[in-house]
């Protein structure tokens, strides 16, 4: 059994205190949120070999081939095997103020090795010109590793010896994971029974983890590309031990977020804009046809739902003034999508997003590094450059007329698809060069001014790096897997893009290849890394094209994982689902509503297992506000039966249940 050890029962701080003490899982490793700066520790060296003193123990570093092991109170633990190549022979090694520092004259690079807030720190610099990779840390090699962490959408802790996951089937192994978009959070981590490891990569552009299955196991081997020209040239990661906790990763993280000023709150954001508040409470869905009217909305609030958050396609009829106006006056959130990434010639263009003004097409297209424009999606048209629209910003306004042409309509919330996800890119164009790192602080840049304008923000797939600027978003819910892509390629099957009132793509329903369903949606392997690391942060979601309609057979498990994740379900809605859905998504509302006013500004808290095959899954909020059990297995357990949750709230002397089956029906 997987634990997350609570501290609730020793806090006895008064009740204004309680908030503060509670922003970080309580488990071994979270001092580092509330410690102040430890006095500086000098590196002991013994030849090739450096001893830091770090929490939980001392580690070593062996220059010569850059194996990091500690040794801690439950013994000597592998944190890294040596680099998949050499990079050279190390020079000598001086001691600085609080740590080490050696150089590889070989190969140009220089490393340091510190402690800092009870982590292990090591940077790896690049001189010359001359780009390189290095292949390190080479993880999960120790023989105690028993699960690994990866935080894929929500978040997964994978037994490493498990059949499937070391199988094909599974569509994890050999392949490369970039910590800039491919994964939620840029760590992963290990399970060792009482302890584990945590890892951190801060310089996640250009950084890889590849997963591969060594005689069976789960291994993992970051790789980083250092470029000068592609501003790549430092590589930080950070290693901490932990109590081997499947979330102690994902806490780590937020410490680290909030060590250096980059974890947002979602009650400052409602400060900041009050509407932000209407996501508390609230489900979100896509409307189409009948459902953008002002008689839809009231038909969905006759139903009895009282939060939404509800968007629209800026397609040939978006919504009005009268359906976004009837939308507030019900308490609900409502914005449009859009997307300022792609562009094409207006003359042939397939959405209304990607038509601009002036010669925005081709002129601002991301040129590749042979001088030609960056196919966009589905080799539509091509990715627009960030760094093209924030030099012409000032003057042109071309983000802001946009904005203001979107929002006429009153709407007071706003999905920017990808710019918070996706693909960074280096524009190899005179006119607007930039490297990824200039991508991603554009892409903040504006995000921010939207919110400066007291829109709700939210984004698809969000990475945590847009946390600060982000309310909500639609994508970091779901561990997708490969498959997924594949399994959307069959129209018969899946659904198209017809009719225009009730796409197949979004409303047919549909059934999941079995490795698919069991990569994406097998409770075992979900745990809440994005919820322990931003719960108060980000409000998170699953994709919009897997709608809670989309997959009958993933209802129950994807209702209960909502539920114990305190995170709301994403629907698509027209005018029919609403007369013939509407019931169970009012009913499903009603029972999340109070759970998420009271907890969706809270942390996490707590999470555990409560049975050895993991079905029975435990979470805490804040300090004890909300606590959730949520029993994905057929039988009873404690008097809770199989398919349901029961959540209790402070102050209740009795759970709340649901059994989303029965409302299903």
């Amino acid at each position: 059994m997987h634990t997350f050890t609570s501290c609730r029962t020793a806090r006895t701080v008064r009740a204004a205190a309680v908030a503060l003490a509670v922003t970080l899982p309580c488990v071994s490793l979270a001092a580092p949120a509330h410690a102040g700066p430890r006095p500086a520790r000098t590196a002991e060296v013994h030849g090739r070999l450096v001893d830091i003193a770090v929490r939980g123990g001392t580690a070593t570093v062996d220059t010569s081939s850059l194996r990091v092991s500690a040794r801690t109170g439950h013994g000597t633990v592998e944190l890294s095997a040596p680099a998949a190549a050499a990079p050279g022979t190390p020079g000598p090694v001086s001691v600085t103020r609080d740590g080490a520092r050696w150089t590889y004259p070989d190969s140009g690079l220089t490393v340091t090795a510190r402690a800092e807030r009870g982590r292990l720190l090591m940077s790896v610099t690049a001189g010359g010109a001359a780009d390189r990779t290095l292949s390190w840390p080479v993880t999960g090699t120790d023989r105690a590793s028993s699960a690994l962490q990866l935080p894929r959408g929500e978040g997964l802790s994978l037994p490493v010896a498990d059949t499937f996951w070391n199988s094909a089937d599974a569509g994890l192994t050999d392949s490369d994971l970039d910590l800039s978009s491919a994964m939620s959070m840029p760590l992963w981590g290990y399970s060792m029974g009482r302890q584990g490891v945590g890892y951190i990569v801060p310089t996640d552009i250009g950084t890889s983890l590849r997963v591969t299955s060594d005689h069976g196991r789960l291994r993992t081997t970051a790789t980083h590309r250092f470029s000068r020209a592609g501003g790549t040239t430092d590589y930080t990661v950070a290693f901490s031990l932990t109590d081997g906790s499947p979330v102690a990763p994902a806490a780590d993280y937020r410490a680290w977020l909030k060590e250096h000023g980059q974890l947002g709150s979602l009650r400052a954001k409602t400060v900041a804009s009050p509407a932000t508040g209407k996501l508390l409470g609230a489900f979100h869905a896509y409307l189409w046809g009948d459902a953008r009217t002002a008689e839809g909305i009231g038909k969905l609030r006759t139903l009895g739902v009282d939060r939404m958050w509800l968007g629209y396609d800026a397609d040939d009829k978006p919504m009005d003034a009268a359906a976004v106006t009837a939308a507030k006056r019900a308490g609900y959130l409502v914005g449009p999508y859009d997307s300022f990434a792609n562009g094409q010639d207006p003359a042939t263009s397939d959405a209304p997003t990607s038509v601009w003004p002036d010669k925005v097409h081709p002129d601002f297209c991301v040129e590749g590094a042979d001088g030609k424009p960056v196919p966009g999606f589905h080799d539509r048209g091509c990715y627009l450059s960030s760094e093209a629209f924030e030099k012409a910003e000032p003057t042109r306004h071309y983000l802001a007329d946009r904005t203001r042409k979107m929002t006429a309509n009153g709407a007071d919330s706003y999905f920017l698809d990808v710019d918070a996800a996706g693909e960074l890119f280096r524009d190899h164009s005179a006119a607007h060069p930039m490297d990824e790192a200039r991508d991603r602080a554009n892409r903040l840049a504006r995000m921010k001014r939207l919110t400066d304008r007291g829109l709700v923000l939210g984004s698809e797939s969000a990475g945590a790096w847009s946390n600060q600027v982000l309310a909500f978003d639609h994508g970091s819910g779901t561990p997708v897997a490969d498959g997924l892509w594949k399994a959307q390629k069959d129209k018969e099957k899946w659904g198209g893009y017809a009719p225009a009132k009730a796409p197949g793509i979004f409303f047919k329903p549909a059934e999941l290849p079995a490795p698919v369903a069991k990569a994406m949606y097998d409770p075992a392997y979900r745990v809440p890394l994005y919820e322990t690391a931003l719960h108060d942060s980000v409000v998170n979601t699953e994709r919009w094209e897997l709608s809670y309609d989309k997959l009958p057979r993933q209802k129950t498990d994807r209702a209960l994982l909502a539920m114990l994740y305190n995170t709301p379900l994403n629907f698509v809605l027209d005018g029919d689902s609403i007369e013939s859905r509407g019931s169970e998504l009012a009913a499903l509302q009603k029972y999340f509503k109070p759970l998420h006013e009271a907890a969706g500004a809270e942390a996490m808290t707590d999470f555990r297992t409560l049975t050895a095959d993991r079905t029975v899954q435990r979470t805490v909020f804040g300090d004890g506000t909300l606590t959730v059990t949520a029993n994905f297995g057929s039988g009873a357990y404690k008097g809770l039966p199989g398919g349901c949750v029961d959540a209790k709230l402070k102050g209740d002397k009795e759970p709340r249940r649901l059994c989303p089956a029965d409302v299903n029906r």
